[in-house]
């Protein structure tokens, strides 16, 4: 695999089984067992009820859009091959919202509300990107 040139996530005690999931390919949130809510961003404490009752859950990977940015100009220089690319806010199925990016579509078919499901990009050996593309029949 050759050399990944972006800026790759650093696991630490909070985000170490999200990571675990995006490398088999499954998408994994919090859900606090106190209040039953689910959240994303991973945190050691429920923002709801602030329970430290948590367990990581695999949920469906089916989203919509909820907001995006068309990125015209790369603050990172491994991001200018990309150019230009989305950065996207998505709602997933379970409540919670992400960042991420939309991909396998044109930049003109972007929309908000739009059905997406989550897709898994392996750029190394160790780190697997969580992304999202148009949800199948959407």
């Amino acid at each position: 695999m050759p050399e990944y040139p972006k800026p790759l996530p650093v696991p630490d005690a909070d985000t170490r089984p999200f990571w675990e999931g995006t490398k088999k390919h499954e998408l994994r949130i919090q859900r606090c067992q106190s209040c039953r809510s689910f959240f994303f961003y991973p945190r050691s404490v429920c923002p709801k009820c602030h329970s430290q009752q948590l367990e990581w859950v695999r949920v469906s990977g089916k989203a919509q859009l909820y907001s995006y940015a068309i990125v015209h100009r790369a603050t990172n220089a491994g991001f200018a091959p990309d150019v230009p690319y989305t950065y996207v806010i998505v709602q997933l199925e379970e409540g919670p919202r992400m960042i991420s990016n939309v991909v396998q579509c044109p930049l003109n078919g972007l929309r908000i509300g739009m059905p997406l499901e989550v897709t898994f990009e392996d750029v190394t050996v160790d780190v697997t990107l969580p992304k999202f593309k148009p949800a199948a029949g959407g």
